[in-house]
């Protein structure tokens, strides 16, 4: 049903990175530099220029004539942390991942995870067909033969006047390439007794998300195929199950400790049989995926609502990734729905969504859902690992340690001492919380009061 289209490399203006060896030494102890230390070697690596790096410091807020623009009511500003994950080597090339996330050891699992990645296998990523949808409903039809009829008799000429309605998109390479008609039956006796009949309209939207686009022309179609037909047409919308864009991605890891391996691939068994561990499965994928889409100004929910769908195609909620062992080899793979864009909407119009393209390295809107799907399985992969080893909550306290000083009313300047204080604890309580955390702060206190 689709082609499927290897990822050969980037899309880019100029060739970044220039340096392979240049983007690994700049990387390397990357999490140790100072925030100023971290954004310079992001500078030099992607050359950024000095407003883009006064945009990613918040130097250069986001204008209020814009944020005026992006939603209603506008009174201020939601800041998130943009981080960078660390040591992705994909398809070959190097990269600098933008990912803008609250949560805890996202980007230090991503990072670690891709490291082990990197010495021990490889990152492969593919994708499968271009069409994103857009749904035209009949409701209640009353000659399903005769109208399905008319629109395959149609077809070409509602190809036509669809793209009429979008002649810069067609202009552009893209634009309607088909029409599907769908049969839905009454499924219940709820149901108003009636067939529906949809039309999915199919569309290449290039590099754009295309949702804009796609409403655009099921509405332009809605006139014209009630009088084609004599029915009645309802919703004209878009479909956020793009399964018929695909992003896939392959990981490989070599020679790996079988007792792990067989540890990843009975947690994927697990999940693959109930869907209460699917969803704590799959949302370890999407923190892999969502925090690239926030950075680059893409609609996370829209990416979320498809993929969970997706996950539930077969009639029951299942995991997005499947990891098994093959010889001595761990081999995972992933295949999600993924329509985003590097064009239009707040990606454009975002100044720092722009500057984290521009980190990336990507101009392609197909170039950016293939890293998403890449990230999203390693993401897993690191989470699976954790669970099959030492579990998930030793490595997450550790990192959330400086989020519990901080909660405990420490200053700046007290957070370190307090969260090595807690890394100790954890290493013989094998727990800390927040008033274990006052406790320490406390006598870190104490202690000082008493050597002035």
């Amino acid at each position: 049903m689709y082609g499927i289209t290897w990822f050969g490399g980037f899309a880019r203006k100029g060739d970044f990175p220039v340096n392979k060896d240049l983007m690994r030494t700049k990387m390397e102890g990357f999490h140790r530099l100072t925030r100023d230390e971290r954004l310079a070697r992001v500078a030099e690596i992607a050359d950024l220029t000095d407003q883009e790096v006064d945009q990613l410091s918040w130097a250069r807020p986001i204008p209020n004539e814009i944020a005026e623009h992006l939603i209603e009511n506008v009174i201020g500003y939601f800041p998130i942390p943009l981080g960078v994950a660390t040591n992705f080597h994909i398809d070959g090339r190097d990269l600098l991942v933008p990912m803008a996330v609250e949560e805890t050891s996202i980007i230090a699992a991503a990072s670690a995870t891709a490291k082990w990645i990197r010495s021990e296998g490889d990152i492969r990523t593919y994708s499968k067909g271009n069409l994103i949808i857009g749904q035209i409903q009949i409701p209640a039809v009353k000659n399903v033969v005769g109208t399905t009829q008319i629109l395959r008799l149609n077809r070409e000429m509602l190809i036509n006047v669809a793209n009429a309605c979008v002649p810069g998109l067609v202009a552009r390479g893209g634009g309607i390439r088909d029409l599907a008609i769908r049969e839905l039956p009454p499924q219940s006796p709820l149901d108003s007794g009636a067939t529906m009949l949809v039309l999915h309209v199919l569309c290449d939207p290039c590099d754009a998300m295309g949702a804009n686009l796609i409403n655009q022309v099921c509405e332009s179609l809605k006139p014209i195929i009630e009088q084609l037909t004599h029915e009645r047409v309802g919703l004209c919308i878009l479909s956020n199950l793009v399964d018929g864009k695909l992003a896939a991605a392959e990981v490989v890891v070599r020679n790996i400790d079988l007792t792990l391996a067989r540890g990843i691939e009975e947690a994927t068994e697990f999940a693959r049989r109930d869907p209460y561990r699917a969803a704590t499965h799959n949302k370890g994928v999407l923190n892999g995926i969502d925090p690239i889409l926030i950075a680059t100004g893409n609609d996370w929910r829209a990416a979320e609502a498809g993929i969970h769908a997706y996950a539930a195609r077969g009639g029951q909620y299942r995991p997005v990734t499947d990891w098994r062992v093959v010889g001595s080899d761990l081999v995972g793979k992933i295949e999600i729905p993924l329509a985003v864009g590097t064009v239009g909407g707040v990606t454009t119009l975002h100044p720092t969504a722009r500057v984290a393209l521009k980190m990336m390295g990507v101009d392609r809107a197909e170039d950016l859902a293939r890293v998403c799907a890449a990230v999203g399985l390693v993401q897993n992969l690191g989470a699976l690992r954790a669970l099959a080893t030492v579990g998930i909550v030793k490595g997450h306290m550790l990192l959330h340690a400086a989020n519990l000083a901080l909660a405990a009313g420490a200053e700046i300047h007290e957070v370190a001492q307090v969260r090595a204080k807690l890394a100790e604890i954890l290493k013989v309580e094998k727990k800390i919380n927040l008033s274990r955390a006052k406790e320490v702060l406390e006598a870190i206190r104490e202690n000082r009061n008493r050597s002035l």
